[in-house]
């Protein structure tokens, strides 16, 4: 084996890159606190989102704005003595969002999202977990029928642009398809391209569970504790140090616990949400992921049950959970979805690591020879792990990318 490495983070995004780094001859340590896919990559909607080809902008539209900082909303809700903290990054995230540069970021993106779903299936043909990748697709719900009119005609375009694959249903229609809903919809748009995960922490397990079968090494460590040694790289773990020649950071939203004591100044914040899984009480069962626009949730079905899974919560790492955007969410869905009673004794509560331009960080470490970065995936963490893992195994073997890394490069920030 030519070379060795310490990947830090046994996320989605952590575990693909240590799997196509050791498909390319490297010898990889998969260091992590916790167990794989127990953080940030279990506790999504389990969308992989390949019609997705939009990232999520800061609002423009001044009446959305004015019923956001009311904070009683279900899309987003802000802890006010965190504001200090995001104050910079909203900023940048505002001028980032402007139509051209939106588009812009979207373009740039579009090559991880165009191939997130057959990266997922070249490492589900490695394994058993077939029946957890479900080629579905998901369900875009407006409960205003101008709404609903105006976005099918958007969608429509997009799909044309992108060779996706849509159907639309109007409120008869989408309880034809989907008969546990009740009333409540005007109408939806089936994206049928993207998957669904029926558990997004045992496929990341089951990724990771491939790594180990395959030679790769998972330890029990403390990221914070890398430093450069010899040449390469070095981190303590619950079995001593451990060294190789590379190191790669894809710690998700703790990503700069790691990389600001070496000097970045990354601008990494997290946009936290919910999820609380439901006994169905509905009349038959729910069988596509749906997203209520309005309402800022998903409800999905999971192995456990009905997930519904929260909008925005701009809060720093530290603050207590709030559990008011789950609890008005719930309000919301229950009559629609036939949520019955909770199953979780807690609200799971987790955090996406997200950059202010709306693109990860793919590459290099400007500063230090043999650091890689891998984190900042927004709200696509589970989509693009993946591909953002083949993305950086690429470039650290010195292939040819499949595509330009560019406008994903650690440098772009200094």
């Amino acid at each position: 084996m030519s070379k060795s490495a310490i990947v830090l983070g046994a996320g989605i995004v952590g575990v693909s890159v240590a799997l196509h780094l050791q498909q390319r001859g490297v010898r990889v340590a998969l260091v992590d606190r916790r167990a794989p896919g127990e953080e940030t990559s279990h506790g999504n909607a389990g969308l992989i989102e390949a019609s997705s080809v939009v990232p999520y902008g800061f609002p423009r539209d001044w009446r959305t704005l004015l019923r956001l900082v009311r904070n009683d909303s279900t899309v987003l809700r802000y802890d006010l003595r965190s504001m200090p903290a995001y104050a910079h990054w909203l900023a940048t995230f505002w001028r980032e969002s402007s139509p051209a540069r939106l588009a812009g970021a979207a373009r740039d993106m579009l090559p991880l999202i165009e191939r997130s779903v057959a990266e997922h299936e070249a490492f589900v043909a490695r394994t058993d977990l077939r029946a957890l990748v479900r080629p579905i697709g998901w369900l875009e719900a407006y409960r205003s029928a101008e709404a609903f009119e105006r976005e099918r005609a958007a969608a429509q375009h997009v799909a044309a642009d992108h060779h996706l694959r849509i159907e639309t249903f109007d409120a008869a229609g989408l309880r034809a398809a989907e008969p546990s809903l009740a009333a409540g919809y005007a109408g939806a748009i089936h994206w049928i391209d993207p998957a669904s995960v029926a558990d997004p922490g045992a496929l990341v397990k089951g990724y990771a569970a491939l790594f180990e079968r395959e030679g790769g090494a998972i330890v029990k460590g403390d990221a914070r504790t890398l430093r450069a040694q010899g040449g390469g790289w070095s981190v303590q773990t619950d079995d001593g140090p451990l060294d190789a020649q590379l190191a790669v950071v894809a710690m998700g939203p703790w990503s700069d616990t790691v990389t600001a004591p070496l000097g970045y100044r990354v601008p990494l914040m997290a946009k936290r949400g919910y999820h609380m899984h439901y006994a169905s009480a509905a009349r038959a069962p729910l069988t596509r992921p749906v997203v209520d626009i309005e309402g800022g949730y998903v409800v999905a079905p999971m192995r456990r049950g009905l997930r519904l899974t929260t909008g925005v919560e701009l809060a720093t790492r530290e603050r207590p959970p709030n559990y008011a955007q789950l609890d008005d969410a719930e309000r919301n869905a229950r009559p629609v979805f036939g949520l019955g009673q909770r199953l979780d004794d807690t609200p799971w509560m987790g955090m996406r690591p997200c950059t202010p331009d709306m693109r990860p960080l793919l590459g290099p470490a400007p500063r230090h020879t043999g650091l890689w970065f891998a984190f900042g995936h927004n709200h696509h963490g589970l989509t693009l792990g993946p591909v953002s893992g083949r993305l950086l195994a690429e470039q650290i073997m010195g292939e040819t990318p499949f595509t330009d890394p560019a406008p994903y490069s650690p440098a772009r920030f200094g």
